[in-house]
């Protein structure tokens, strides 16, 4: 049976955000997930979930400037020193949280920069990363990541993650499988999961073009959360995804796939 997680980044934004995680109990989710928990204590964030009887199930390492406009410094030679330090922030976050799935964004790659360079210092820095995250029991993602919304991200499509995990050769590094990035940028979806099930680490959803609830767009999620679930999936699916008219008021859309 195919479970929910909500994404407190993109649900109940008209609250602030550790208000969210009872709206999301209260809307009858088990679990949460977000980018970033890093602005809050961990014991602060702990206890919500406790008193809200709620599951962490993500969030991401790490990811530089985020009110600046970065999205991820996995990729950027300049700041391994920087990325490696946030390893230890990320481990302490998640044992605390009792989370067993981190993410890293690769980021936005430089001008300037050869590409050759830039997947170097990702395959370095994660296979710096998925040991060490291994022996606290937190499995490590990496998660390709549409043009279109985040123009130049450096890593785009399930091909380049496949080559990316064959190049740090880690059983403890697993793709963030979004189906909405899926859909933007290469599509065939159900084929793409089915091929790739047992390195994906997480699923995340949302509709095309607008980003929006699943049902309001253009993929038929009716056949892609049936086949997620025919082909044995039992992880979390987050729900990343831009609310019409507000979070509660748009969660129709899981008695109808879910």
């Amino acid at each position: 049976m195919l479970k929910f997680s909500a994404n407190l980044s993109f649900l109940y934004t008209e609250v602030p955000f550790l208000e969210r995680f009872a709206a999301a109990a209260r809307d009858g989710f088990r679990a949460v997930e977000y980018v970033s928990p890093y602005g809050a204590p961990a014991a602060e964030i702990a206890a919500l979930l406790v008193t809200n009887g709620l599951e962490q199930a993500l969030f991401n390492l790490p990811a530089g400037n985020w009110d600046g406009g970065e999205r991820g410094i996995g990729c950027l030679p300049e700041r391994t020193e920087e990325f490696r330090a946030g390893i230890d922030t990320a481990i302490a976050y998640a044992t605390a949280l009792g989370c067993r799935k981190v993410n890293c964004l690769a980021g936005i790659a430089p001008q300037g920069v050869a590409a050759e360079v830039l997947e170097a210092t990702l395959v370095a820095n994660l296979a710096h990363a998925a040991p060490r995250l291994a022996a606290a029991g937190v499995r490590l993602l990496v998660e390709p990541i549409n043009t279109r919304d985040i123009p130049g991200f450096y890593l785009t499509t399930t091909h380049q993650a496949e080559r990316l995990l064959e190049a740090v050769g880690s059983d403890n590094l697993f793709i963030q499988y979004d189906v909405y990035h899926t859909q933007v940028m290469q599509g065939d979806l159900v084929p793409t999961y089915a091929r790739l099930r047992e390195r994906i680490g997480h699923i995340q959803i949302a509709d095309t073009p607008g980003r929006n609830e699943p049902g309001t767009g253009e993929i038929n999620y009716g056949f892609v959360l049936s086949e997620i679930d025919r082909l044995g999936y039992d992880g979390w699916i987050g729900c990343e995804y831009k609310p019409r008219a507000g979070t509660s008021a748009g969660l129709g859309w899981m008695q109808r796939y879910g």
